[in-house]
């Protein structure tokens, strides 16, 4: 890894490998997961977060904690535990974390019926696979629709489309079948290509609120039928009150995140290495369970979400 830092193997004009130094400016820097981030700790890496617009040197750690129904009428409220933590390098998408830390709560007998996820965590694809391996349901916001017709919110996206998987045809909303039904793979995701024929579609009065494509058609990619059929629910569900309420509960562990970082220093690494900084967030988690088990067992009632003055006055006129 010390070697990679500095030198590249390439061709020379015989057809011969040879090693060079690394010039940045020409062969670029090492893969994020490879580039030796400090001399004084190889494991650690650059992570950063494009929502939050943070950088960092260091580590990832994943906390899963139970979120149950708040009892009005209890006195004493059954405090929220963390059942797993997970400890990764900073280059790890969050996405790929999904299913091995499913597979952690397997092996300890913790699988919950519901995950509440925020949106870097799933796909639709395991929205599906949570379900059928391990029969959990998936609570995230799945990411819109960003065709050009869903982002501009003006013509026919693919929601209008009536998708026949029995017979391979869709039906576009002027009542015209396609002739085109050809299963492929996107980026590693099966997908099936639809096209309407030409002649269909240059014809057509709404061709100009439909399609932009060169060759004057509609094309569609779809997924195949328990995705797509997922992909249609979800969104639709994420669409009420119902929903939104519901998942409001996962706002809970940034609570979890904000004890972790300011009782017991997780955001500081007290060791070298990721197995040994994995032991320190097992020992946070630890000790925030026995903080809470503590107040519970002692009747002190958890704290309840702060009301700011500003919203106390709005509530009140």
């Amino acid at each position: 890894m010390v070697l990679l830092q500095n030198y590249v193997r390439e061709q020379d004009e015989h057809g011969r490998e040879v090693v060079k130094r690394r010039e940045s400016t020409v062969d670029g820097l090492p893969p994020g997961r490879q580039r030796i981030a400090s001399p004084y700790d190889t494991d650690v890496r650059w992570g950063a977060t494009r929502a939050a617009g943070k950088v960092w040197h260091g580590y990832k750690v994943h906390f899963s904690e139970t979120c149950n129904d708040p009892d009005p009428t209890a006195d004493n409220e059954l405090p929220n535990l963390i059942t797993n933590v997970m400890t990764t390098d900073a280059t790890v998408n969050d996405s790929v974390m999904t299913t091995p830390i499913h597979e952690r709560l397997d092996q300890r007998g913790l699988l919950p019926d519901e995950h509440y996820l925020d949106s870097g965590y799933p796909s639709i694809d395991l929205v599906v696979a949570s379900a059928a391996r391990f029969g959990i349901t998936l609570v995230t916001p799945l990411r819109a629709n960003n065709s050009i017709q869903a982002r501009a919110a003006d013509g026919f996206d693919s929601t209008a489309f009536t998708i026949d998987f029995d017979n391979q045809q869709a039906t576009c909303p002027q009542g015209q079948s396609s002739t085109v039904w050809s299963p492929t793979t996107n980026r590693g995701s099966d997908v099936i290509v639809v096209q309407f024929a030409r002649s269909t579609c240059q014809p057509c009065p709404m061709r100009q609120q439909c399609t932009t494509d060169r060759t004057g058609r509609r094309k569609l990619t779809i997924r195949p039928r328990q995705v797509h059929e997922a992909i249609h629910q979800v969104r639709t569900e994420q669409q009420t009150q119902a929903w939104q309420a519901k998942y409001a509960r996962r706002a809970g562990v940034e609570g979890t995140i904000s004890q972790a970082v300011n009782v017991t220093g997780t955001r500081h690494a007290r060791y070298r290495g990721l197995d040994k900084t994995h032991l320190q967030n097992v020992f946070s988690a630890v000790a925030i369970n026995l903080i809470r088990l503590t107040a519970y067992w002692n009747d002190n009632p958890l704290e309840r979400t702060r009301t700011s003055h500003l919203a106390r006055l709005t509530q009140a006129a």
